[in-house]
């Protein structure tokens, strides 16, 4: 008896062991119905994605897509703050100072993980609620549905940490209509709420409070279509009322935005934005005139190439320019400025648009050889 007790003690022990080990766990993976749910867990941090959800997450997509009882996967996030506030900006920040070989694994990880979420045979849907920048656009956007609520707030904000609008933002925004990429990229501007929607980022729109029924709803489709998930999201987007009536928030600036934005490099879109001179121009030249300069003029190009350009082609182009700006100044003085020391004056070197030559440039999108970024 008693040693038929102690197994039952210890079991009992191992269980609320493995409980408490996959509540801690940093993505929880997980099988419900004909459902593969992604959950990013580490909500203190915004649940920024590190390399080793990263690398979670990546086999587990692909073990779903080739899974004949696996129909579609979501990706959630936990906490009620964010959906993903970015990749784990600081671990990589810590890599580059002492050379470490993170500086390859986590974009090479975080570049062949987007382009698994672009090329999913299986719908994939992202309940993009709360804060959704960075790299958590990037395990969101490529999806075939993006689900955003009243809560979520969507940015691109590298220029301002001296790096540049990565995980396939060459590749999104410049197909979003008119000049609208440009202008998210260069300004790191954030879009709140229906406008994710309406710029063409979120394919629906749906009460935060009502995502827990539509994860249930998704979960309960019997071996659905494409057709039958867009129809179940349809409905829930449909009684969305919420800010219906409200004009998208960049409707007035649209013009504006697309001649500006439109020009073939950094200097001319200064150059405009200082002819133009309206009070909307002169808040975007106080934006830009605060990013790195090297990073806008990396962005541009990015931007005008990446229009033309397959997932795959961009993510390797991508690719180079991290490494490049991995070994560059601006990106640890713009992490330091604004996330350590917090003193938002980063001392960007060089400090203007007209010291960043064009050689410069060009070099940080040469190939890398055997080192390129392989799909």
């Amino acid at each position: 008896r008693l040693r038929a007790l102690n197994r039952l003690q210890v079991i009992l022990q191992h269980l609320k062991m493995s409980k408490q080990t996959n509540s801690t766990a940093e993505v929880l993976l997980e099988k419900k119905g004909g459902a593969g749910i992604i959950t990013l867990n580490r909500p203190k941090a915004l649940n920024a994605l590190n390399l080793s959800m990263i690398q979670q997450i990546y086999p587990q997509i692909k073990t779903w897509e080739q899974d004949p009882e696996t129909f579609l996967i979501i990706i959630k996030g936990t906490g009620g703050k964010a959906f993903c506030a970015g990749g784990d900006i600081r671990a990589i920040t810590e890599a580059g100072k002492v050379g470490d070989k993170l500086l390859q694994d986590f974009f090479r990880g975080e570049y062949r993980l987007n382009n698994a979420i672009g090329t999913c045979k299986k719908p994939y849907v992202a309940l993009i609620d709360g804060i959704t920048m960075g790299g958590g656009v990037g395990v969101s956007v490529h999806g075939h549905f993006r689900v955003a609520t009243e809560k979520t707030v969507f940015a691109m904000p590298e220029t301002a940490i001296g790096l540049f609008p990565d995980v396939g933002g060459g590749y999104f925004l410049p197909r979003l209509s008119g000049k609208v990429g440009y202008y998210l990229a260069l300004t790191g501007c954030r879009l709140k709420g229906r406008d994710v929607l309406k710029a063409g980022i979120a394919t629906h729109f749906v009460e935060s409070e009502k995502l827990p029924a539509l994860e249930k709803d998704l979960i309960a489709l019997k071996s659905p279509s494409k057709e039958k998930i867009a129809d179940l999201l349809n409905s829930y987007h449909m009684k969305c009322t919420i800010d219906q009536e409200k004009e998208f928030v960049l409707d007035e600036h649209m013009e504006k935005i697309n001649s500006l934005f439109s020009a073939n490099s950094m200097e001319e879109i200064v150059k405009k934005l200082k002819q133009d001179g309206s009070p909307f121009a002169m808040k975007q030249l106080e934006t830009i005139n605060k990013m790195s300069p090297t990073s806008l003029k990396l962005t541009l190009r990015q931007l005008r190439e990446g229009a033309s350009m397959s997932l795959q082609e961009v993510l390797r182009m991508e690719y180079r320019l991290s490494q490049a700006c991995m070994k560059g100044h601006d990106f640890y003085e713009g992490v330091r400025a604004v996330l350590i020391d917090k003193d938002q004056s980063p001392k960007w070197k060089p400090a203007a648009l007209e010291e960043v030559s064009d050689e410069f440039v060009d070099n940080c999108f040469k190939p890398l050889g055997n080192d390129d970024l392989k799909l």
